[in-house]
C-alpha cells in the first residue's frame, strides 16, 4: 500500500503538468458559435443569472407559505429587582415600607411559532414580479447568445481575412522580389536606371512591413476569437472554414424579402419586460393601501428556578399555547402613498414611450442592415471586377517595364493599385459574412 502511495506522489507532478498542456481545437464557424454559446464567459454567467432568477422566484413564493420558527431564550437575573410594599401588611408600622424581591434567578423559555400570511396585496404583486424577473433573465440569456453569434462570426471572419491577406502578401512579395532581381541584372548590364531598382526596393519594403503587420493582426484576431470562444489564449485554434466558402454560403437574396416582425426581436421583448416591471411597480404602490392579514399559532414552555437546573429530568416546565390574528390597515400617510403612486404612473408612461421609440429604432436598424447586406453583395462583385482589372493592368505594366516601355513609377502605381484592390476584395468578402450576421440578429434567426 505504501509503495502505491509513493508511486502516486511521484506521478502527481507529471499528471498536473500534463493537465496544464495547451489543448488543440478546430472549428467550423457553426461549431465555433455552438462552443461560444456553451463556454463563453458571458454566456456562462447568463445561465447562472437564469438559475438565480429561478431561486429568487421560489424565495418570493415561500413568503406566502407557512413559516415555522423556534426560539429559546435564557435569562440570568444575577441581581433581582426589588419593590417596596407597606410594612403594615406584615404587622409593621403604618407609613413604613419593606423591600421585597419578586421572581427567580434563572428563567428559560422555549417557543415554536407557526405563522401564515392570509392576505397581502404586495405579496401578490411580488409573485408577478418574480415571474417577470425570471423572464427578463431568460431574455437576457437569449440576447447574449444572439450577440455571441454575431461577435463570433465577425471575429472568425477577421482571422480568415488575415489568413488570406498573408497569402496574397506572400505572393506579391515573391513576384516583387523576382522583378527586383531581374531589374538589378538589367541595371548591371546598363539597360535600366538605378532609380528603378530603388523604387522597387521601396515597394518591397512597404510590402514586407504590411506583411509583418498582418501577421501581428492575425495573432491578435486569433486571441480575440479564443477569448470569445471561452478557451485559453495558450490553446491551439485552427479554423476549418475558408473565407471564399463562407462568403458563398452567406450570399442569400431571399433573406432580403423577409418581413421584419418587431415583436420577435429580443430587444423589443426586453423593452416589453421593462414596461411590465413598471406596471407591476404601479400595482405595488396601489396595493400598499390595502390591509394585510396574517395568523400565527404559538406553542411554548417556560421554567424558573433560583438554581440552574433547567435540564434536569425533574425540572418542571409550564406549557402554554395561543393563536392569534394580525390585521394591519393603512389609514393615513400624509399623501405619501399617493405621491409614490403618481410617480409609478409617470414611470409607466415613460416606459411606453421608450418602447414606442425602440420599435421605430429597430425598424430603422432593420432597413439599414438590409441595405448594408445588399450593398455588401454588390460591392463584392464590384471589388472582384476591380481586382481582375488591376491584375491585368499590373501584368501589362510588368511586361512594359521589362521591355523598357514604361517607368518604375508607373509599375509601382499599378502594383499599389493591385494591392489595394486585393484588400478591398477580401474586405468585401468579410462584409458579406458580417452584414448577414447583423441582419439575422435583427430578424431573430438562430
Amino acid at each position: 500500500m505504501k509503495i502505491r502511495i509513493f508511486a502516486v506522489l511521484l506521478l502527481l507532478p507529471v499528471l498536473l503538468k500534463a493537465q496544464e498542456q495547451p489543448q488543440a481545437y478546430a472549428f467550423t464557424l457553426k461549431e465555433a458559435i455552438d462552443h461560444a454559446i456553451q463556454y463563453n464567459y458571458s454566456a456562462i454567467n447568463a445561465n447562472r443569472d437564469v438559475e438565480a432568477a429561478k431561486k429568487k422566484k421560489w424565495e418570493t413564493t415561500t413568503i406566502g407559505l407557512p413559516q415555522i420558527n423556534g426560539n429559546v431564550s435564557y435569562q440570568d437575573n444575577f441581581r433581582l429587582q426589588q419593590s417596596l410594599i407597606p410594612a403594615e401588611f406584615f404587622g409593621g408600622q403604618p407609613g413604613e415600607f419593606i423591600p421585597v424581591t419578586f421572581g427567580t434567578k434563572h428563567n428559560m423559555n422555549a417557543v415554536v411559532t407557526l405563522s401564515q400570511l392570509i392576505f397581502d396585496g404586495s405579496y401578490l404583486v411580488g409573485l408577478q414580479s418574480a415571474k417577470t424577473y425570471l423572464k427578463i433573465s431568460e431574455n437576457a440569456k437569449v440576447k447574449t447568445n444572439r450577440e455571441l453569434r454575431e461577435i463570433v462570426t465577425t471575429t472568425y471572419g477577421n482571422v480568415l481575412l488575415a489568413d488570406e491577406s498573408i497569402l496574397i502578401f506572400d505572393r506579391n512579395k515573391a513576384a516583387l522580389e523576382k522583378t527586383l532581381s531581374d531589374t538589378r541584372e538589367i541595371y548591371k548590364n546598363g539597360f535600366a536606371e538605378e532609380e528603378s531598382v530603388e523604387q522597387l526596393q521601396i515597394t518591397l519594403a512597404t510590402v514586407n512591413s504590411a506583411l509583418e503587420n498582418v501577421k501581428r493582426q492575425k495573432r491578435i484576431a486569433l486571441d480575440m476569437l479564443k477569448l470569445v470562444l471561452g478557451i485559453n489564449l495558450e490553446d491551439q485554434l485552427t479554423l476549418k472554414d475558408k473565407l471564399d466558402f463562407l462568403t458563398q454560403t452567406n450570399m442569400d437574396l431571399a433573406i432580403l424579402k423577409e418581413q421584419f416582425e418587431v415583436k420577435n426581436n429580443i430587444d423589443y421583448q426586453i423593452g416589453q419586460n421593462t414596461l411590465t416591471s413598471s406596471e407591476l411597480l404601479l400595482k405595488l404602490e396601489k396595493s400598499r393601501a390595502l390591509p394585510s392579514l396574517g395568523a400565527q399559532v404559538n406553542f411554548g414552555a417556560n421554567t424558573f428556578g433560583n438554581r440552574f437546573t433547567m435540564f434536569n429530568s425533574d425540572q418542571l416546565w409550564f406549557n402554554y399555547s395561543n393563536v392569534g390574528l394580525g390585521l394591519t390597515v393603512p389609514i393615513f400617510s400624509s399623501l405619501g402613498r399617493s405621491a409614490r403612486t403618481q410617480q409609478a404612473k409617470i414611470a409607466v408612461e415613460q416606459s411606453k414611450t421608450r418602447l414606442t421609440e425602440l420599435e421605430q429604432t429597430l425598424k430603422l436598424q432593420f432597413e439599414k442592415a438590409k441595405s448594408d447586406y445588399e450593398f455588401s453583395m454588390e460591392q463584392l462583385g464590384t471589388s472582384k471586377n476591380s481586382m481582375n482589372l488591376a491584375e491585368r493592368i499590373e501584368s501589362k505594366n510588368q511586361i512594359k517595364f521589362k521591355e523598357g516601355l514604361t517607368s518604375s513609377f508607373d509599375l509601382t502605381d499599378a502594383q499599389r493599385q493591385l494591392y489595394s484592390a486585393q484588400q478591398s476584395y477580401l474586405q468585401a468578402m468579410v462584409d458579406v459574412i458580417t452584414k448577414r450576421a447583423a441582419l439575422e440578429k435583427l430578424l431573430s434567426k438562430n
